[in-house]
């Protein structure tokens, strides 16, 4: 009698990323591998980390003409597919470029481009950031307007809401820090 050997199935391919925050000066982007497998629930979460929010706002994808994001058990939120078990490489249906919008109220609208596909061994990790530049706003800022004016009064200790801004974010903020290192530190939590 033959035994049959099953061999383990191959890792996924990995989809290298490219997000940018829409109409924000400097650009504020990072790149980053996932598995082409993922489903859009798990996209969300590393999202969340490699930009630098903490998922506390509702959110959408925009991806081939069709909305995901969690469905509102109260009806009140948009009308969306359910992104738990829908996989990116299959809501792309073969585009490569698609939206994500994060905090309805402030709304944060990010554009994402697969700029390639890797082969699952390309990374130390996955999912694996690369590289980006410039500091996520805070949450609740007030979207792009909020987040200019807490520039200019974060940035000049002579602004009349200097000392405001400082103890409503409780910190420092540099516009400019990114730190690569920290998300895959965080990365090595999820599992994708």
């Amino acid at each position: 009698m033959v035994k049959t050997v099953r061999l383990p199935k191959p890792a996924p391919d990995l989809l290298l990323l490219h997000i940018e925050l829409k109409w924000i000066t400097p650009k504020i982007w990072r790149r980053f591998a996932v598995p082409e497998n993922i489903t859009l629930g798990k996209l969300h979460h590393v999202i969340q980390v490699v930009m630098g929010w903490s998922d506390s706002h509702l959110h959408e994808f925009e991806i081939a003409g069709e909305n995901y994001g969690m469905p509102d058990p109260d009806g009140w939120g948009p009308t969306v597919n359910p992104e738990a078990r829908k996989t990116l490489i299959k809501a792309l249906s073969g585009k490569r470029t698609f939206n994500y919008l994060y905090d309805f109220g402030d709304s944060w609208h990010h554009s994402i481009k697969v700029e390639k596909t890797l082969p699952a061994v390309a990374c130390p990790q996955v999912p694996y950031c690369i590289d980006g530049a410039n500091a996520c706003p805070p949450e609740d800022v007030g979207g792009g307007p909020g987040y200019e004016e807490f520039l200019e009064a974060m940035g000049n200790p002579d602004h009349p809401e200097h000392d405001a801004m400082v103890e409503w974010h409780g910190d420092v903020f540099d516009p400019v820090t990114f730190e690569c290192e920290r998300v895959n530190q965080w990365f090595k939590r999820i599992k994708v």
